[in-house]
């Protein structure tokens, strides 16, 4: 078995005081003896206003919580995967891009969040993430220390054909770091991972951000291990940021698709005659 850490944050407008949080997350997840540390989306900066925000989000060789990051990441020897950060692209359009770094401090892998957090809920809260952010067009997986590691992102989560392709590439877990609101997460946050973890017979690691936020958000929190089963390895709540640890255990994942090979026995959907 690997253990792993996932780091419930409550990032700010600041992204000084984020990395701080993040860097010292890496030291004590090492120090407990984790692999792997997971952080949620927009660990380094969470704000709305895009006027305050914009010039902390610059090209990704130029993000201080990034560089950071990378140089922890090689002190301590310990994988990290960074939820997303909001990094300029060369088309000088954002995305909102996860980042695996190795126990050397090098990139290991990119994914920016396909999916638009477009939504306007009932009780009043209004998000256009498009009008700011440019979406992704490629499924990633990448070799980690807990097997082969596929990547999504928060409003991803809703959107069975990215985890149907995560699914056909065997992944052993999903990472879905997130900013879940506080109205959706109470109806789907749980449902929604549980899912996900069985459609794909993987573990769902799920890093989220938690509590009231200097931008006057609000977030579920929650952050989640899910095994392949379904069933809870870890629920961090919603009291707030800090550590929490989990196990990836490579035989319940071959025990759980030997005794359900869903994978295997999975079938293409042929379109309807006349569609």
């Amino acid at each position: 078995m690997t253990r792993i850490a996932l780091l419930q944050m409550t990032s700010g407008i600041d992204p000084e005081d984020n990395e701080g949080a993040i860097i010292a997350g890496i030291a004590e997840a090492a120090e407990g003896g984790a692999a792997m540390i997971f952080t949620p989306e927009m660990c380094a900066m969470l704000d709305r206003n895009r006027k305050r925000a914009t010039p902390h989000v610059v090209p990704e060789g130029e993000n201080r919580v990034l560089a950071a990051a990378r140089d922890a990441s090689a002190k301590h020897g310990i994988w990290t995967a960074l939820g997303s950060l909001a990094v300029r692209r060369e088309d000088g359009r954002w995305a909102n891009r996860s980042l695996i770094i190795d126990e050397r401090g090098e990139i290991a892998a990119r994914y920016d969040k396909i999916h638009m957090f477009d939504v306007q809920l009932s009780d009043g809260e209004s998000w256009r993430e498009s009008a700011t952010y440019a979406p992704g067009e490629e499924v990633v997986i990448v070799d980690t220390p807990i097997g082969r590691l596929g990547l999504a992102v928060c409003y991803d989560i809703r959107f069975p054909a990215l985890f149907d392709a995560l699914g056909r590439r065997k992944c052993d877990a999903i990472a879905i770091p997130a900013a879940f609101t506080v109205p959706t997460g109470k109806a789907h946050w749980h449902l929604l991972q549980r899912a996900r973890a069985v459609e794909a017979s993987a573990y769902v690691i799920a890093a989220a951000q938690v509590g009231e936020h200097a931008d006057g958000r609000r977030t579920f929190g929650h952050s989640l291990v899910v095994d392949p089963w379904g069933d809870m390895a870890l629920d961090m709540g919603e009291a707030g940021p800090g550590l929490g640890y989990a196990e990836i255990d490579p035989a319940r994942i071959a025990d759980i698709r030997a005794q359900l090979p869903s994978l295997a026995n999975r079938r293409e959907i042929l379109t309807a005659q006349g569609q």
